[in-house]
């Protein structure tokens, strides 16, 4: 019984330990420098964020349409949105691609899975509202993106907003991925990096859930992920997608994992994004000049 206890507790500390260097990677930053691709012509922008380090992004400038903040997921930086911004600045749009604080050239001292990467978001939202005054605006977010600017409470209103592969809270967030590499251990993993959260970055889990702002939003608003996305599953986005108001739409990608959706399918998304955002867009100014005139 001593050795097996011996045992047991040696389990227990190896686990603890994996698990706390698996949670050092998890949250730290990944900063480095982004170089602007050859023939894009986008202007360089540092935005100022509060009290915190600016944000870093490229600007487009449109032909009045509207504008389009495009926010990355996590790990990537503001190239990850590039397809996405070259097709919307064919179709008259400005756009803004930044990158998140703790990602690219935004420092940060660690990824938050949203939560501070809001300050980013407002900041970018704030900008673009200068740089287009009286023209919609839209936000397209994929997974960290996306629950960047469902857990900002201070953000601008849009007048549309794009959520590709959201998660709908963290211990699912956590759990999806392990489970596709642990299997039936994933649950108490997923407990063993979760108690890290207020230790390491000062927030608990009920502040990442992206999913309780859905019935919040004021504006229409297009759900997508992939059928078979394994780090948020497509019942996960269903559920999501129900949490929202009219108008909303989904789009559940045949075929797709956790991948970008717009390299997956270019030509359907393209087609289903852009009718969204100009039938958004034209429902928004038809609702100001209606309220300016009455």
């Amino acid at each position: 019984m001593r050795r097996l206890s011996i045992l047991l507790l040696g389990l227990l500390m190896g686990g603890a330990v994996l698990s706390w260097l698996a949670g050092s990677t998890l949250v730290a930053p990944t900063q480095h420098l982004v170089p602007r691709p050859a023939g894009l012509q986008a202007d360089k922008v540092q935005i100022e964020r509060g009290n915190g380090p600016p944000v870093a992004g490229w600007f487009l400038r449109g032909s009045g349409k509207g504008a389009i903040l495009l926010l990355h997921g996590i790990r990537a930086d503001r190239r990850q949105m590039l397809g996405r911004a070259r097709f919307l600045a064919t179709s008259g749009y400005s756009v803004l691609l930044i990158d998140l604080p703790g990602h690219g050239e935004s420092v940060a001292p660690a990824i938050t899975f949203g939560l501070r990467e809001a300050d980013g978001v407002q900041a970018a939202l704030a900008f673009l509202r200068e740089q287009t005054p009286g023209e919609p605006l839209g936000l397209i977010g994929v997974s960290l993106g996306a629950a960047s600017f469902m857990l900002c409470k201070t953000c601008l209103q849009v007048d549309a907003v794009v959520l590709e592969s959201m998660y709908p809270t963290i211990e699912e967030a956590v759990e999806d991925r392990l489970r596709q590499r642990a299997g039936v251990l994933a649950m108490p993993l997923s407990r063993l990096l979760l108690w890290q959260l207020p230790l390491r970055l000062d927030i608990n889990q009920q502040q990442l859930r992206p999913i309780d702002a859905m019935p919040g939003l004021r504006m229409p608003v297009m759900v997508a992920a992939g059928e078979r996305d394994l780090h948020t599953t497509i019942e996960e986005t269903r559920r999501i997608f129900a949490g929202a108001a009219q108008p909303k739409a989904l789009w559940e990608v045949p075929g797709a994992a956790h991948v970008d959706l717009h390299a997956y399918a270019p030509r359907e998304y393209e087609e289903r994004i852009g009718r969204f955002l100009a039938h958004s867009f034209r429902r928004s100014t038809v609702a100001k000049k209606e309220s300016a005139s009455s």
